[in-house]
């Protein structure tokens, strides 16, 4: 008949499987593909200062790329990665894109040099006079959209509105006129808005957008555009996929018949750190690449690692003659420093690289950061527990079952 632990532990198992395999489809489903693996475009840029303004910093460089996606993402059309680059580059990802014409690609091709001029085209104010991203969009009293806009100094404003009254104060796009509002008096107010008339909030919408994409606190140029073929980066996740399963379940075998009951439960790990791992990739909403995959792959190797390490220290106790639990006790302190020790390294230098590192580097380090994490909850607790309940059943008493024979066994 079972005994309790036999029961919790086979209660744990099924309830453990029974709600990832429930849940894996919604898991898988809200896995967002790189630009590698999805396809689409990647834009690279390089951050210049305006004609007379600032030289580019790292600051107004993490400025421009938060700008930037924030730009992006009011389209709503696309979930791009962009990071910045050495001292003034910043690289675009755009995935699921699959065409130049594309909404969004039309929308960053376009100048970024926002003026307000006069009517004989005196520029009076520029991008360097808006709070970036501060342009919004409302609703007067009749319901018609009016566009916001958010000026840095409240006394220029004023200037330039004084001298305007009662004519128009044209808005450009470097040399396209996108609207023309009349002057109707002085506002000596940081904040304005732009009435729209009778145009619909799409039109609103898009100028809100266009003032904002003027109000990069630096000039982007973009040095090249590059396409990724949905097809090759679908099949290289397909490739990539099915040799980490394949490999996977090798090693699966592998622990149970080299190592028996720590195999065992060792598989049972696995399965769950892999599951976990994109559970909190999920969660994270991080954007999974191929370099991410090949940090996924090294991270479930370092977590059979661990469970290896663990199963032979508990080996060596069970040879030298003490008893099953005191073996596992001995095993696992033991395991749990040389292990522990693997890590902290791991997470040090993964660390130093997501500083160091650009783009896909980053991805690398930030799942094997959380690899790492997941593997220690899994690969070392969830194992020790589990491990626990089937030694402390004495059911599973036998030093064959963990691999070693009663010929190896020394007297204390």
């Amino acid at each position: 008949m079972f005994g309790k632990r036999i029961l919790a532990f086979l209660a744990i198992v099924v309830v453990g499987f029974a709600a990832m395999a429930a849940t894996t489809p919604w898991v898988l489903d809200g896995v967002k593909l790189g630009l590698d693996l999805k396809g689409g475009y990647e834009v690279l840029y390089e951050a210049v200062p305006f004609e007379g303004g600032s030289a580019v910093t790292s600051e107004s460089l993490k400025q421009t790329a938060k700008s930037l996606q924030k730009r992006i993402d009011a389209s709503g059309l696309v979930e791009p990665e962009i990071t910045t680059e050495g001292k003034n580059r910043i690289r675009v990802k755009l995935p699921g894109i699959d065409s130049e014409d594309d909404e969004v690609l039309q929308m960053l091709s376009k100048p970024i040099n926002l003026t307000f001029r006069a009517p004989d085209g005196t520029v009076m104010l520029d991008g360097r006079d808006f709070v970036e991203n501060a342009a919004g969009l409302a609703f007067d009293n009749m319901n018609r959209p009016i566009v916001t806009i958010q000026l840095k100094d409240a006394k220029k404003f004023e200037d330039v509105t004084r001298q305007l009254v009662g004519q128009t104060m044209s808005i450009y796009l470097d040399e396209e006129m996108i609207s023309s509002p009349l002057v109707k008096s002085v506002i000596a107010s940081k904040d304005a808005s732009i009435e729209m008339g009778n145009s619909s909030p799409d039109e609103a919408r898009e100028l809100r957008d266009l003032i904002n994409m003027g109000s990069l606190p630096l000039k982007l140029e973009a040095k090249y555009t590059q396409s990724v073929g949905a097809k090759l980066g679908l099949e290289s996740l397909k490739d990539t996929v099915t040799a980490g399963i394949i490999g996977s379940l090798i090693v699966l075998v592998f622990m149970v018949v080299v190592f028996r009951v720590p195999g065992f439960v060792a598989a049972i790990t696995i399965i769950t750190y892999a599951w976990l791992l994109l559970l909190v990739q999920n969660l994270m909403n991080a954007t999974l690449t191929l370099p991410g995959i090949a940090a996924f792959v090294l991270g479930v190797g370092m977590a059979v690692d661990a469970n290896i390490i663990t199963a032979e220290r508990i080996k060596e106790e069970i040879r030298t003659g003490k008893s099953m639990l005191s073996s596992l006790k001995t095993g696992s302190k033991n395991s749990f420093r040389t292990i522990m020790d693997a890590n902290i390294t791991s997470i040090i230098a993964s660390v130093v690289l997501y500083y160091i590192g650009d783009g896909a580097i980053k991805g690398f380090a930030l799942t094997m950061i959380f690899s790492i994490l997941v593997s220690i909850v899994t690969n070392i607790f969830l194992a020790r527990f589990l491990l626990t309940l089937l030694v402390r059943s004495n059911k599973f008493m036998k030093p064959s079952y963990y691999g070693v024979k009663e010929s190896e066994i020394r007297e204390l």
